[in-house]
C-alpha cells in the first residue's frame, strides 16, 4: 500500500514539473538535424533515459569478479618467520 502511494506521489511531482515547464521550449540540434520548440521536460526526460541506456552496458561490462578476502598470516606467524639475528638485539631501542 505504501509503495503504491509513493509511486503516485512521484508521478504527481513529475506531472507538476511537466505542467509548470510546458511553456518553456528549446531548440535541439543533433548536428545533421534540428528540432524546433521542443518542451524542456521532453529534452530532460530523453536525456535521463539516454543516460540510463548508456549506463547499463557500462555496468554489465565493468563488473569484475572479486576474489574472496583471505585472512593473512597472524602476527605470531610473522614473528616466527623473522630471522634469529634480527630478533636478538642488545640495544634498548632496537638500533645499533
Amino acid at each position: 500500500m505504501i509503495r503504491l502511494i509513493s509511486i503516485i506521489v512521484v508521478f504527481a511531482i513529475f506531472l507538476c514539473f511537466i505542467i509548470f515547464n510546458l511553456p518553456n521550449k528549446c531548440d535541439i540540434s543533433l548536428g545533421f538535424m534540428s528540432f524546433k520548440d521542443v518542451p524542456i521536460f521532453l529534452s530532460a526526460l530523453f536525456s535521463f533515459v539516454f543516460g540510463m541506456i548508456v549506463s547499463v552496458p557500462m555496468m554489465l561490462l565493468g563488473k569484475k569478479k572479486q576474489k574472496p578476502l583471505v585472512p593473512g598470516p597472524s602476527k605470531k606467524a610473522e614473528l616466527k618467520s623473522v630471522p634469529d639475528d634480527i630478533k636478538k638485539d642488545d640495544s634498548p631501542y632496537g638500533i645499533d
